[in-house]
């Protein structure tokens, strides 16, 4: 089922407390069927949620145009933005009253919120990453002898993933190497000039890839038990792979599809091998689920746990609509 989702041109003043969820296939999202279970489980009484489609690279003045409405419709409360992360921020940054420290650092949105008359960037990527790197990497991954994390794309999810996995707070928890691939070159300056303001001594490599075989080439360099991360938005945004199914993943390494819907042809790829190759593969719902509730709380002003009891009930809720 396809829920219907509005566009810049479309907006109309919410009659309900609302949260938006600005991406490019909103409505075929599996939120659509778990918000109305979480929202009635955390109390938040007549809450809704309704997504908002733009095509990749939208223009400016559609995303100005979407954060106006927000800032200005009283029942629009927030939004949980994806894939537009990096073009909200920089078309928007200076509707922003206030922009949290990691919004700064990264340069994108990934949830938008009001207090007291003034609308909150925050980017909650470098928390929800994280959390759901935690829950599936054993503790003590990577000072277990060398191995490197290679995301495939350069967007908003990568930028927190390899802040997180590069702190240096970490010791030697840390990839011997952060490596990061994109099709142009702009993203990847971009991220270059983030990692160059980070007090770390990881050491990140940047590659130029236009095409799967370009990934291909790097991804056959890396140590045995590397994280492989596809964080390209292929597979739901637009469809395909990163990688071309000739592509040998590492042995004892891990695979993560940011993905959890769409045609998932990189978790395919990865599970084809995870015999042979001895891969752990991971999609992205635990991400989504970390992800989301982030953002509830930030929107709502409400608490909720990352772990625990009451978090497991809010997964149980989520998984019984899959």
């Amino acid at each position: 089922m396809t829920f219907p989702t509005l566009t810049a041109s479309t907006l109309r003043p919410a009659t309900a407390p609302t949260l938006y969820f600005i991406g490019v296939t909103t409505g075929s999202s599996s939120i659509q069927h778990v918000f109305p279970r979480w929202a009635a489980h955390l109390g938040l009484q007549d809450a809704v949620l309704q997504g908002i489609d733009l095509p990749l690279h939208a223009p400016a003045d559609d995303y100005r145009a979407v954060v106006r409405f927000i800032a200005d419709d009283p029942l629009s409360l927030g939004a949980l933005v994806t894939t537009h992360k990096i073009d909200l921020f920089a078309a928007c940054r200076d509707l922003f009253d206030e922009i949290d420290a990691f919004a700064e650092l990264m340069g994108e949105t990934s949830c938008i919120s009001k207090r007291d008359g003034r609308l909150i960037c925050h980017a909650k990527d470098p928390i929800s990453s994280g959390l759901a790197l935690d829950a599936f990497l054993p503790a003590g991954f990577w000072s277990r002898g060398p191995a490197d994390a290679l995301c495939l794309g350069a967007g908003g999810s990568s930028i927190a993933i390899s802040w997180y996995l590069s702190r240096q707070e970490r010791g030697l928890d840390r990839p011997a190497r952060v490596i990061v691939t994109n099709r142009s070159a702009a993203r990847l300056d971009h991220l270059r000039e983030i990692h160059a303001s980070l007090p770390t001594d990881t050491l990140f490599e940047y590659h130029l890839t236009p095409t799967p075989a370009d990934n291909a080439r790097v991804l056959a360099d890396l140590a045995p038990r590397s994280l492989v991360v596809n964080a390209t938005g292929l597979g739901k945004d637009a469809p395909g792979s990163p990688l071309p199914d000739d592509a040998v993943f590492p042995l004892d390494g891990v695979a993560w599809d940011l993905n959890y819907r769409g045609d998932l042809v990189f978790l395919d790829q990865a599970r084809e091998q995870s015999a042979e190759r001895r891969l752990r593969v991971e999609d992205g719902w635990i991400y989504f689920v970390h992800g989301w509730t982030q953002v509830i709380a930030e929107v709502f002003d409400i608490e909720i746990p990352t772990s625990g009891p009451s978090f497991e009930r809010l997964s149980e809720l989520a998984l019984a609509t899959r």
